[in-house]
């Protein structure tokens, strides 16, 4: 049974940069010392679907290997299509979901299933602007 206080978060995290670490350090605070913060990872193919041919740069078997090397993050799983998502917000019933104020508006896939949902302000930085650059 998941703890009450777990945090979820789930997004491609292809190119890792310092405002993914910030939004992970961020997650660790609100889980707590008892808490657990879970991401959830856009497959291959679902980014190749939502972003072109291009994309991914990395494998998601090695951003699931780069994500597993950052301390704040208890437990990583892939999902690729919006049904899988939504069971595994099911089966893990986060209490928190931080995601970036740019879905403010948009439908959240599973949003019945967490408690609250904290929408936090991107910084300059994103994976689409340093790829292009």
């Amino acid at each position: 049974m998941p703890t009450n206080n777990t945090v979820w978060l789930n997004g491609t995290f292809d190119v890792l940069h310092s405002g993914h670490i910030k939004l992970f350090r961020y997650a660790r605070m609100l889980a707590g010392p008892t808490g657990k913060v879970m991401v959830g990872l856009d497959t291959d193919e679902r980014i190749r679907l939502a972003k072109g041919p291009s994309r991914p740069i990395n494998s998601l078997f090695d951003r699931m290997f780069f994500l597993s090397s950052i301390k704040y993050i208890d437990d990583i799983v892939s999902f690729s299509t919006e049904w899988e998502l939504e069971t595994l917000r099911y089966m893990n019933k986060p209490k928190f979901m931080v995601i970036g104020d740019d879905y403010r508006d948009k439908k959240i896939i599973g949003a019945e299933h967490i408690e609250e949902i904290i929408f936090i302000t991107r910084d300059d930085k994103s994976t689409s602007n340093i790829v292009n650059r």
